[in-house]
């Protein structure tokens, strides 16, 4: 990616962030986000609202990722660094709520807003999985040549149950493809499945 190209998204980024906080008919969302949501998590379990979690993104660097908490509080304390199932057990009962519709994915703004994210980009994976899958599928390295994204092509294209061999596939024509026109292709079907509940594959 050109640095012009770059500057483009990093400009669309921040536009589309700030612009959806200031939009009036948003705000009943962030009603929700801010005050709805947080409180139906701690009345389920009475754990931490947030969840936080190390991933890998461009060129190698380590950032933390913030979410709306959807699991069981300590849900990796015993298995360790594990993809979810799709009828993963941990998950609680708001939390399949907030990953049909990617709503936990909403702290990941503020990714966003550092510059660690994008809105569009090959999904930030955990340091400890991504090392163990280039070990058997070494070209899952190219995919941090890129910023990653809250969504991406593999995740609107893609199953739940969507393998690291077939994932790298999407993010690899991601790569080559990526303009700005795409991604505003990309974060429209994106929209479209979190209004409609129709996200299949949210991750850790």
């Amino acid at each position: 990616m050109n640095i012009k190209t770059y500057k483009l998204k990093r400009l669309l980024d921040l536009s589309l962030v700030f612009g959806g906080l200031l939009f009036p008919l948003l705000w009943p969302l962030w009603i929700v986000v801010i005050f709805i949501i947080p409180l139906l998590i701690w009345l389920e379990d009475r754990g931490p609202i947030f969840y936080s979690q190390n991933r890998i993104g461009k060129n190698k660097n380590i950032f933390k990722v913030y979410k709306f908490r959807t699991m069981i509080p300590d849900a990796e304390k015993v298995s360790g660094a594990v993809w979810s199932t799709k009828n993963d057990p941990r998950i609680t009962k708001i939390g399949h709520i907030l990953r049909k519709t990617a709503l936990d994915e909403i702290p990941q703004l503020l990714n966003i807003i550092r510059g660690e994210m994008s809105f569009v980009g090959p999904r930030a994976e955990r340091p400890e999985l991504h090392n163990e899958f280039i070990k058997r599928i070494p070209e899952f390295d190219e995919r941090l040549k890129v910023t990653p994204g809250l969504s991406g092509l593999a995740q609107i294209s893609g199953s739940y149950d969507l393998e690291p061999g077939e994932k790298i596939k999407f993010d690899i024509e991601y790569i080559e493809k990526m303009s700005l026109f795409f991604d505003l292709k990309i974060i429209i079907l994106s929209v479209f499945n979190s209004i409609f509940a129709r996200w299949d594959s949210p991750e850790n």
